[in-house]
């Protein structure tokens, strides 16, 4: 019986020989004129067996069974004897050339299936069968023992003899297996390679431990040992690298979650007992407040401040001023003593005051010399921010009279007196545009604020008490009328000349007396308004001002607190006056 895949006059085949061309079993050795990759069947005029074989293997695949078509591999291994002859440069003429009742040349063209088809069952055509052998075909290539057994399909082979058993091409995914590449081996490095630290074994392979005492003596001056140490340092750098950059991560993790999630730092109690001045500037909230305190020590955090700013329902209700706290304090302990009064230590300007007596005391608040305040005030009233329309009329005793505005101011210690007196004329500014005193002035008959401020010094300082203001306020618009022949003119405030004597007494002397008094504030003797303002007037006085009671009233005399009588001529005016007198010396 004919061997499968093999034909008479065939060389010996090698196990290693593909049996199928150069593809194995997987893959089928392309068809003679055919290419291997797929590209159309070319002919070749000296090759008349192309389009015989062709059909034939076309006939063999679509109705034959694999077990009954010897004859394929009969052909197969006889092109592969032919390729074998070209490729060595062996001439070879082609037996087929003159052979009779040879198919027609393929032409290129498509397959038309109109070729005569071979009966089932029938045998197929030898094409060696009428053409002798390039070889001879009565020697035994498989009788001597030196010759390799006959080839075997894939399932039916076994092991040569004396050769080594190749492994089964099955895989079991249940098995271990054992690499044999040469990367994973280690084989293929180079020669020479010093073995790595995290080698497992190195002295069980024999071929690297030549290699390595091979290598030991032709390494450049022994430097493996500098490479080993170069490489410990680095490792050492970059763990401390690694190391510090996770502390550093973590320390940001852990601030950023105490910020976002944890409880803000704070003192406990009402702090430790030494006291300190602070001072919170108007405009000042939650924020501002507690970075404030928490420069001078009072609070421990601002975020701690805030939130017990929040819990606490009268915590917004924080102004601003002076406050004596203590060091160390609790957030809410500082809000609580900051609600207190007592706690404020704020510089507070009464209403009416002279600004004699502010300066006299910012120099206490201070802890300057006396005089060191008025003598500021004196040098430096121009650069302090007074308006444009305040008068630098030379009779002005003090330009900044009237603008010192009664308030509560944050004086600290260690301030300087000029700051203290620029943040009051600021407040004035403030206060004053507020009401518009130049439309208000121009209502009311007067020249120009400046005046209208004077006129609100006096009612604050001859009006005793501020129901009386606006009744005030008219007698000072009547007695400056042209006609007015009660005074002709004059005001007669007994308030100027203690302003000009610097005191203040309801016993200023007669009238004859007073009028010798030579001085621009003197109102017993000028007619009009003083130079300026005489005090420092508050809100309700500058209200009256602009805002004056109508009445035909010249003259007025306080009985007591509920009750000031008020005259229209100067007989009623001493009738009154006498009453009163009466009514206090019997008391």
């Amino acid at each position: 019986m004919t061997e499968y895949g093999r034909g008479p006059g065939s060389e010996p085949w090698h196990p290693e020989d593909p049996l199928y061309g150069d593809q194995g079993w997987d893959g089928r050795q392309a068809a003679h004129g055919q290419s291997q990759y797929g590209d159309q069947q070319q002919s070749y005029p000296q090759d008349p067996y192309a389009q015989q074989h062709q059909n034939q293997q076309h006939q063999q695949y679509s109705q034959q069974p694999y077990d009954q078509h010897q004859q394929y591999g009969q052909q197969q291994n006889h092109q592969h004897q032919q390729q074998n002859h070209q490729q060595y440069g062996t001439p070879q003429q082609d037996p087929y050339a003159q052979q009779p009742g040879a198919q027609p040349q393929y032409n290129g063209g498509w397959d038309t299936g109109q070729q005569a088809a071979m009966p089932y069952g029938a045998e197929p055509q030898d094409p060696y069968a009428q053409h002798p052998g390039g070889y001879d075909t009565g020697q035994d290539y498989y009788g001597t023992p030196e010759a390799y057994p006959p080839p075997q399909p894939p399932g039916r082979r076994e092991a040569a003899p004396g050769q080594q058993q190749q492994q089964s091409t099955d895989w079991d995914p249940d098995e271990p297996h054992e690499e044999t590449h040469p990367f994973f081996t280690g084989a293929d490095g180079p020669a020479g390679r010093e073995p790595r630290d995290d080698d497992d074994d190195p002295d069980d392979d024999g071929s690297r431990s030549s290699r390595r005492d091979r290598g030991g003596n032709e390494r450049r001056g022994g430097k493996g040992k500098k490479k080993k140490s170069r490489s410990g340092f680095a490792c050492l750098v970059v763990s401390v690298v690694l190391v510090g950059g996770l502390g550093g991560v973590g320390y940001v993790g852990y601030t950023f979650w105490q910020k976002q999630f944890g409880a803000p730092s704070d003192y406990a109690g009402s702090g430790s007992g030494e006291q300190v001045e602070v001072e919170i500037p108007e405009g000042a909230f939650g924020y501002d407040i507690a970075n404030i305190l928490r420069k001078k020590g009072v609070i421990k955090s601002s975020d701690a401040f805030v939130a017990a700013q929040n819990d606490n329902p009268k915590g917004k209700s924080l102004q601003a001023g002076v406050y004596l706290l203590n060091k160390e304090m609790s957030a809410a302990s500082a809000i609580t003593l900051m609600l207190d009064p007592k706690s404020q230590n704020a510089f507070v300007i009464p209403e009416g005051t002279r600004n004699a007596k502010v300066y006299e005391l910012i120099d206490k608040r201070l802890k300057l010399k006396e005089g060191t305040t008025a003598k500021v005030a004196k040098t430096k009233a121009e650069s302090l921010g007074l308006p444009d329309w305040a008068d630098d009329n030379p009779d002005v005793k003090d330009p900044l009279e009237g603008f010192l505005y009664p308030a509560a101011y944050p004086v600290a210690k260690g301030s300087k007196p000029e700051d203290a007196l620029k943040r009051m004329v600021t407040r004035a500014n403030k206060e004053y545009d507020k009401l518009d005193l130049e439309a208000g002035a121009k209502k009311l008959g007067l020249k120009t604020p400046w005046e209208l401020i004077t006129v609100a010094s006096l009612v604050q300082v001859e009006g005793k008490y501020k129901h009386d203001f606006d009744k005030v306020a008219r007698v000072v618009y009547n007695r400056l009328k042209p006609g007015n022949m009660e005074t002709v003119g004059r005001l007669e405030f007994d308030s100027t000349v203690n302003y000009i004597k610097g005191q203040s007494t309801l016993d200023i002397g007669a009238v004859d007396d007073l009028r010798k008094i030579d001085d621009p504030y003197n109102t017993y003797k000028i007619i009009g308004l003083p130079s300026g303002p005489i005090s420092n007037p508050g809100a309700d006085a500058l209200h009256s001002a602009m805002n004056p009671t109508p009445g035909p009233w010249y003259y007025f005399v306080s009985i007591n607190e509920d009750k000031t009588v008020f005259a229209e001529t100067n007989e009623e005016h001493e009738k009154n006056r006498r009453e009163y007198e009466d009514g206090k010396s019997g008391q």
